[in-house]
């Protein structure tokens, strides 16, 4: 069950970094969506199939989603969306993937 958050995450990403290149011809939109998302796509792979390190990859690629997304939240002056909704998905995808190491590594 606990690949689900990352196939999703995975899928949201890639489908927003393409919206992102589609729409602004941003180039590094489109290379981090694709290239995040695969990391999770990944990571849920190594996670559903009770691998090591699926659920410590996937908390390392919440943490870069949640670093990537704070400097854009403060940058925006409007509070654009997709840069909350960023932050917001990293901030709950960080939060459950470090609950998912502590339980793995310490039984909490």
């Amino acid at each position: 069950m606990a690949e689900h958050p990352s196939f999703t995450l995975a899928a949201l990403l890639a489908a927003s970094g393409t919206a992102g290149f589609v729409k602004t011809r941003s180039r590094p939109s489109l290379i981090a969506g694709l290239g995040l998302g695969a990391s999770y796509a990944f990571s849920g792979y190594l996670i559903k199939g009770n691998k090591d390190y699926g659920t410590e990859l996937a908390l390392g690629n919440s943490i870069l989603l949640l670093g990537s997304a704070v400097p854009r939240v403060v940058k925006t002056k409007a509070r654009a969306p997709v840069p909350i909704g960023l932050l917001v998905a990293g901030a709950l995808a960080t939060f459950y993937y470090q609950k998912k190491v502590r339980e793995f590594r310490f039984g909490v």
